[in-house]
């Protein structure tokens, strides 16, 4: 596949980098697909994947470590908040909206992580290079004047989500996935034949892949969740697990 190589080819010039010169090298924002391509690579070079919260999809590679390069490193990523300016009369803004305002100024979505949209809110994270643009250049999503401003993530977004129990017949990913998202066990296996089920950005490959504790399961246009474990097992031989599913 000639994106994928590509990609490959990139991801190692930019571990290639980091080791010659000795300094810390970052991507852009990689999607899950793209991490999985990165994981599964043999570097030479360490790396470490960010995305501005421990639960972000989007995350940004960089390459190097404090032994290597001799000081620590945060991934240039930027909070922004990006707020109406008179809420009460602003439009219900959705993900969609935020982010067709933001491609509309003519970014690539390389530069752009997660958006999070809580109470007409939208929390982006960003490249730092593209993070005072947007502040000077983002003024309305959709027919609704916004301000956008540097801004630590609100704490209902850094907390982990709360545990819910639900009850599933094994630990397998299919299981999961269709009792999270509520689902067939059938429907649950097309979304993993069809590649949209990542584990901890590594892409599913097999329906009966079991799945352990602090794993991240991430399903492509419905959402995401972090697997704690079995809480119990039923009468009937079922089992109550905890997940944390992001909303």
């Amino acid at each position: 596949m000639e994106n994928e190589s590509l990609l490959i080819n990139r991801l190692t010039e930019l571990s290639r980098r980091a080791l010659d010169r000795g300094h810390w090298v970052c991507s852009e924002f990689l999607t899950l697909a793209e991490q999985d391509t990165l994981l599964r690579l043999r570097l030479d070079c360490p790396f470490t994947l960010w995305g501005g919260l421990p639960g972000s999809e989007r995350k940004v590679a960089s390459f190097g470590s404090e032994e290597l390069c001799g000081y620590m490193y945060e991934a240039p990523i930027t909070c922004l908040r990006i707020a109406p300016l008179r809420q009460k009369f602003a439009d219900p803004l959705t993900h969609r909206d935020f982010l067709g305002s933001l491609m509309s100024l003519g970014l690539r979505r390389e530069v752009l992580g997660d958006i999070e949209v809580l109470e007409n809110v939208g929390t982006l994270f960003c490249l730092d290079s593209v993070s005072g643009f947007i502040c000077d250049n983002l003024t309305s999503v959709r027919r609704t004047s916004v301000s956008c401003a540097p801004s630590d993530p609100p704490e209902t977004l850094s907390a982990p989500p709360p545990v819910s129990e639900l009850v599933v017949a094994s630990e397998r990913l299919d299981a999961a996935v269709a009792a999270v998202f509520k689902l067939s066990r059938s429907q649950a296996q097309e979304l993993i034949e069809k590649e949209l089920v990542f584990i901890s950005g590594r892409l599913a490959k097999s329906a009966s892949a079991d799945i352990s504790p602090g794993d991240i399961i991430s399903v492509r246009h419905l959402g995401r969740f972090v697997y704690e474990g079995v809480a119990r097992e039923t009468k009937k031989g079922r089992l109550r697990v905890l997940v944390r599913i992001f909303r």
